[in-house]
């Protein structure tokens, strides 16, 4: 299993601590052989929640211009025509996917294109499902322009536990459709921002696999 970058540190830090715990527990309590053997159970089950947070499955897209692709693995929670102020000023239909702990917290590109359009906000951390939490939670916001003229925008967005956004992408850079772009920690959302006459290929409470499921189809 492969483990994603982001995780590295942590869980070498991690592995540090509960070792010392580990070794404190059968140090300080010999003559009760269960207490270190609780420690080690819980010890063994919160490293193996964390590897699994961070593990990095290999993901092929199959790329195609007039697909959207889902930005990440998680549950569709949102699907309703919004009017978007930020960069687009105008009416925009919005795909929002929430990502549990369980799930895999990569993001990855919708469509292929260039970045025109990267900024981040300081915010809330209001529970990622919360309708405010699009617009004041800590998010990242960033716009795909494709070959034919469409722009698409994905909004990373921090939950309550969520509390690093990380992307790897800048304004000019080219940008395969599948690619990563961005990584967030313990729970969050992204939203999809697509022009109106997009046909929606998803339901809500649907399922989706970040760099496989299409959520949806230009036009």
């Amino acid at each position: 299993m492969t483990i994603h970058r982001e995780g590295h540190r942590l869980l070498l830090v991690s592995g540090a601590i509960l070792f010392a715990l580990n070794a404190g527990a059968r140090y300080f309590f010999q003559d009760t052989a269960w207490v270190p053997q609780v420690v080690l159970g819980i010890s063994a089950v919160f490293f193996l929640l964390l590897l699994q947070f961070f593990r990095l499955p290999k993901v092929k897209t199959e790329i195609n211009p007039n697909h959207i692709i889902a930005p990440a693995d998680g549950k569709v929670v949102v699907i309703e025509e919004v009017h978007e102020t930020e960069y687009f000023d105008g009416p925009r239909k919005q795909i929002s996917i929430f990502m549990s702990p369980i799930n895999v917290h990569v993001n990855r590109n919708p469509m292929s294109g260039i970045v025109k359009y990267v900024k981040y906000h300081a915010g809330k951390y209001l529970v990622a499902w919360h309708p405010k939490s699009s617009t004041e939670n800590e998010r990242t916001t960033i716009v795909v322009k494709n070959e034919q003229g469409v722009e698409v925008l994905m909004r990373q967005i921090a939950g309550a536990l969520a509390k690093r956004i990380r992307w790897y992408i800048q304004e000019g850079q080219q940008v395969l459709q599948g690619g990563e772009f961005g990584f967030i920690k313990f729970g969050s959302r992204v939203d999809v921002l697509l022009p109106l006459d997009a046909e929606v290929t998803v339901n809500l409470n649907e399922k989706t696999k970040g760099g496989k499921t299409i959520i949806a189809k230009l036009k």
